[in-house]
């Protein structure tokens, strides 16, 4: 979209050109198979990441304490089943180490 914003400003038919080749350089890198293997890298390191915070909150919600080995653990995982185990065990745990044992 800024890309095009930018175009349609150039006045001079030259820098036009040079703009559209250089914009046609930027979107090959986006198509690239590479660029969209680190963007799916990037979209699995914030579903776990998601994952983790989530499990910790849902034991914050229920008032359990959440010892700081037990908050580095769940965080330091990088497991999307294992953390979705310790989601579900986090609704019911009587304890924050509770989520480990099972």
């Amino acid at each position: 979209m800024f890309g095009q914003l930018i175009e349609s400003c150039l006045a001079d038919s030259r820098a036009k050109e040079i703009w559209r080749d250089l914009m046609s350089e930027i979107r090959y890198f986006f198509s690239n198979p590479v660029a969209e293997k680190v963007r799916e890298e990037g979209r699995v390191e914030g579903r776990v990441e998601d994952r983790a915070e989530m499990t910790l909150r849902i034991l914050e919600w229920r008032d359990t304490p959440v010892p700081d080995a037990v908050r580095e653990r769940v965080l330091a995982c990088s497991d999307l089943d294992q953390l979705e185990d310790w989601a579900r065990r986090a609704m019911t745990a009587e304890r924050a180490e509770d989520l480990f044992s099972g």
